[in-house]
């Protein structure tokens, strides 16, 4: 109860929850409001939002309903955003819990594997392995979370380096607790508050690197997306606008709500904020 109080507390934390919950609505009801294929063709291309009442938000350059595309959209959104930001997450724990536990040569290890996947952009790294892999829903998805997974073996290691030390820990090792249970059953729950907030970061630039990729139309043609939408309004872009800022929007809104829910978590599970 304590947790909720501080974070209902912050209007910018309720405000990003209320846009997430609406993200979450339109990808559950999607197929109630939308039940046909949202790549069909559905009527005459180019339809500008709000000219005919059975395309409230118009058609795209192929005749496609752009309002399903967005509803549909949502759901494949949050879906590679919340996968991509699990492979990512646990990538990141595993590293830097080991490195930060440990120290010493298998720190010294890790950390230059974790800087050399550093040295490459996200965007740049993430090109070569939809090239060499394919540009299937689930290869960009996997491809986004494995090249999103350093700053948060950072952050964990971060945290094992403070807490290894610490009373509880030591009491453990007297105990003759494994390494493993220490770990993760010990260090990890104290570590995660942190972690679980940069998920949120993480998730909104899953969000982002996924409507890149299909703005470049490296993403996969036979889903739905957000980036999907705005890669076919580029080809129109200077008289029909709309096909692309309208996902453009829907991008917006997701991506602002996340970071919003994020700081919210921040604020409620962050121990110096908490007298305040």
């Amino acid at each position: 109860m304590s947790f909720l109080r501080l974070y209902f507390r912050s209007p910018p934390a309720v405000i990003g929850l209320l846009l997430l919950i609406l993200v979450l609505a339109m990808a559950v009801s999607a197929d109630w409001f939308y039940p046909r294929d949202p790549l069909a063709l559905a009527g005459r291309p180019l339809i500008w939002p709000f000219a005919n009442p059975r395309f409230l938000l118009g058609t795209d350059n192929s005749g496609r309903d752009i309002a399903a595309q967005i509803f549909h959209g949502a759901r494949i959104s949050l879906l590679i955003g919340l996968v991509a930001t699990v492979i990512s997450v646990l990538i990141g724990i595993t590293i830097g819990a080991l490195a930060g536990y440990y120290g010493d040569w298998v720190d010294t290890i890790l950390m230059r594997v974790t800087e050399a996947f550093q040295t490459l952009p996200n965007f740049i790294l993430l090109l070569v392995l939809v090239a060499v892999f394919g540009s299937t829903i689930t290869t960009v998805t996997v491809a986004i979370g494995i090249v999103s997974w350093p700053a948060s073996a950072r952050l964990t290691r971060a945290e094992f380096l403070s807490l290894r030390n610490r009373e509880f820990v030591q009491a453990g090792r007297t105990l003759g607790l494994r390494d493993v249970k220490l770990i993760f059953g010990e260090i990890l729950p104290n570590a995660l508050p942190p972690v679980i907030v940069y998920a949120s970061v993480v998730m909104a630039i899953a969000i982002l690197l996924e409507s890149a990729l299909a703005f470049l139309k490296l993403s996969d043609p036979n889903v739905a997306s957000w980036g999907n939408l705005i890669g076919a309004g580029r080809d129109v872009l200077r008289v029909q606008w709309y096909v692309s800022a309208i996902p453009g929007v829907a991008i917006l809104v997701t991506v602002l709500a996340v970071s919003l829910v994020g700081q919210g978590l921040n604020d409620a599970l962050n121990p110096r904020l908490k007298g305040r």
